[in-house]
C-alpha cells in the first residue's frame, strides 16, 4: 500500500493532457484544465465568504458533479468537508451540525422546508449555500463555481490535520462523527489503486453516494490516479444502465440491493456489462443470490469487500473463480487484522471471534468524543471493528456479522446475514431482515421479515421450511411480510427499525429498571 498525496491532486491528469476528460455525468463532461480551475476558484470563494482553515463545512447533498468540486475545493482550502447522508431529516441533521459545529452548509433547495425546520441551520454563523436554488436571494453554489474570486492566497495544509468528518451509519446508536486527515485519505486512496490495480486508462463508476466514505474515496482515487470518473444521479436502472452503455466504465462499484435491483431490471442484457473488468459490492453482505444472478447476466463475478467508515476498504476478494463465494476477501499489504475473543485472546483458524485491524488508514479519532475513541482503540493503534469474522486455511476472510446483531439462540450465536442469504434464496423474496427478540426459554428467537419479488408470493410456513433446509435450527421460527423493507442511510437493511417493529409486536419493553 503507498500514499497519494492529495496536496497535488490534479497532478497526473494535468501533466498527461490537461484538455482530456475527468469528470462525467449524463448532463456534463469537464476537462483537467477546467476541473482544477472550477476547485481553485471555489475554494478561494469559500475564504472570502468567512470560512477558515479548519471550519466545518457541511452538506446535504444527493449526488452530483457539483458535490465533487465542493469536496475538493473544501481539502484546496483545509475547510473540514462534513458531508451529511441526503436521506437524513430534521433530528439527524440537527444531530450532525451540533456534533461536528459546521459553520455553514451546502444543501440542494428541494431541502430547503427540511431546513426550515431544523433548530441549528438558521444559527450557523455563515449560513446555507444553495444547490439549484430558485431566486436571486440565495447564494448558489453555481454562482461560486463561476464568479471570479477575489486574491486569495490558498492555504498550506497539513496532512495531519483533520480534512473529513463522516457520519456512521448509526446502526448500533446515535451516529458518531468518524474523522480522517488527508494522510488518512491519501493512504485510503494508495490501498485502492493497489487492491483494484487501478490505471490512468480507467473509466470507473461509483454506483453508491458520495457522501459515504466508499463512494467519495473511489471518487478522490480515481481523479488523484489520472483516471475518468462518473457520476451518478441515482442509483436506479434509469441511471446506471444508459451510463453502462454511453461510457462504458471499466470498473463500477454498487452495495448490493442496488445491485440487486439492477440486475434483475428486465431491461438489463449481457452487453450492458461487456466494458466492466471489475464489478465490486460492499457495505452489505453479498448474497450467493446475487452472486449467482450477476454472474449469469453479467458474465463476471462481484467482487465482495469489507470496510468501514473508520476505515476504508480493508478487505477485498481477488478470486475471480467461484471457489471463494461468500468470503470478503484476503488482507491488502498494509493492513494487519487480529481475530479475538472476548477476553483478548487470539482465536485459531475458522474460529469466529472479534475482528481488530491496524493500518495507516485507520480514523484520527471521533469528532468531539475522546471516550468513544479510547473504546474503540487501544494504545498500540489496533480498532476494534465491532464485527464478527473467522479466517480459513487460505488467508479468506468471512463475514459473520456486527457483534451487536449476533443473535444467540440456546446458546449458539447466530448471525443475521447468514439467515438473511438463505431466505433471499427462495424464488419469491426480494428482500430480507433477520432480527432477535427476546425469549425466557430460549434467550432469543429468530424472527424474519421479508418482501416479495414483483408477481410473487409465498406462505411464511413455506418460506420457513425451505430456510431450514439450508440452515437447519437458525431458521426464523416467525416471518412478517413487509410491503417494503426499511432500509438505513447507508442502504443497509435497518435492523434497527426491524429490532423496534418485533419489540413493538411482541410487547417487549427493553427500558431498564429505575
Amino acid at each position: 500500500m503507498h500514499l497519494v498525496d492529495l496536496n497535488n491532486f490534479f497532478q497526473k491528469g494535468l501533466s498527461a493532457d490537461p484538455e482530456s476528460i475527468a469528470l462525467i455525468s449524463r448532463r456534463a463532461q469537464w476537462s483537467w484544465r477546467e476541473l482544477d480551475e472550477m476547485t481553485d476558484r471555489l475554494a478561494k470563494n469559500y475564504l472570502a465568504l468567512g470560512l477558515r482553515p479548519g471550519d466545518r463545512m457541511a452538506s446535504l447533498m444527493p449526488n452530483r458533479w457539483e458535490l465533487v468540486v465542493h469536496y475538493l475545493a473544501c481539502m484546496r482550502a483545509g475547510l473540514v468537508m462534513t458531508p451529511l447522508n441526503y436521506r437524513y431529516m430534521t433530528p439527524e441533521i440537527d444531530h450532525a451540525l451540533e456534533l461536528s459545529g459546521a459553520v455553514a452548509l451546502l444543501a440542494n433547495a428541494e431541502r430547503e422546508e427540511d431546513l426550515a425546520a431544523t433548530n441549528l441551520v438558521s444559527e450557523l454563523p455563515l449560513g446555507v449555500i444553495y444547490f439549484e436554488g430558485k431566486g436571486s436571494e440565495k447564494l448558489s453554489i453555481e454562482d461560486m463555481l463561476t464568479t471570479d474570486p477575489l486574491e486569495i492566497e490558498l492555504p498550506k495544509i497539513d496532512p495531519s490535520d483533520p480534512i473529513a468528518i463522516f457520519f456512521t451509519s448509526g446502526s448500533t446508536g446515535k451516529p458518531k462523527g468518524v474523522t480522517h486527515s488527508l494522510e488518512t485519505l491519501g493512504w485510503m486512496c494508495g490501498n485502492f489503486v493497489d487492491k483494484f490495480s487501478l490505471t490512468d486508462t480507467d473509466i470507473v463508476l461509483p454506483g453508491s453516494s458520495i457522501s459515504h466514505i466508499g463512494g467519495l474515496c473511489c471518487s478522490l482515487t480515481t481523479l488523484s490516479d489520472g483516471g475518468q470518473l462518473i457520476i451518478a444521479r441515482t442509483f436506479d436502472s434509469e441511471e446506471i444502465l444508459p451510463i453502462l452503455r454511453d461510457f462504458k466504465p471499466t470498473l463500477f462499484g454498487m452495495i448490493p440491493a442496488s445491485l440487486f435491483e439492477l440486475i434483475k431490471d428486465e431491461h438489463a442484457v449481457h452487453d450492458d456489462f461487456a466494458s466492466l473488468r471489475l464489478c465490486v459490492s460492499g457495505g452489505d453482505k453479498v448474497s450467493r443470490v446475487l452472486e449467482q444472478e450477476f454472474l449469469d447476466k453479467a458474465g463476471i463475478i462481484v467482487h465482495e469487500l469489507y470496510g468501514m467508515t473508520e476505515t476504508g476498504n480493508i478487505f477485498f476478494n481477488p478470486d475471480k473463480t467461484t471457489e471463494h463465494l461468500g468470503s470478503v476477501g484476503t488482507l491488502p499489504i498494509g493492513i494487519q487484522a487480529s481475530i479475538r475473543d472476548d477476553v483478548g485472546e487470539e482465536v485459531g483458524v475458522n474460529v469466529p471471534g472479534n475482528l481488530w485491524v491496524k493500518s495507516n488508514c485507520t480514523t484520527i479519532g471521533y469528532w468531539n468524543n475522546e471516550e468513544a475513541t479510547r473504546e474503540a482503540m487501544d494504545e498500540d493503534g489496533w480498532f476494534d471493528t465491532g464485527d464478527v469474522m473467522k479466517v480459513d486455511e487460505s488467508g479468506y476472510y468471512w463475514f459473520s456479522g456486527r457483534k451487536k446483531q449476533i443473535i444467540v439462540h440456546n446458546g449458539s450465536n447466530i448471525c443475521p446475514q447468514e439467515v438473511e442469504e438463505a431466505l433471499q434464496s427462495h424464488e419469491a423474496v426480494a428482500h430480507a431482515g433477520v432480527v432477535g427478540v427476546h425469549d425466557l426459554v430460549h434467550g432469543e428467537n429468530v424472527v424474519a421479515y421479508v418482501t416479495f419479488q414483483e408477481d410473487h408470493r409465498a406462505d411464511p410456513q413455506d418460506i420457513i421450511e425451505f430456510s431450514r433446509t439450508i440452515v437447519g435450527y437458525k431458521a426464523p421460527e416467525e416471518i412478517v411480510v413487509l410491503d417494503e423493507m426499511p432500509f438505513n442511510a447507508t442502504g443497509k437493511v435497518d435492523r434497527v427499525t426491524l429490532k423496534r417493529l418485533t419489540e413493538d409486536a411482541h410487547h417487549i419493553d427493553l427500558t431498564p429498571a429505575s
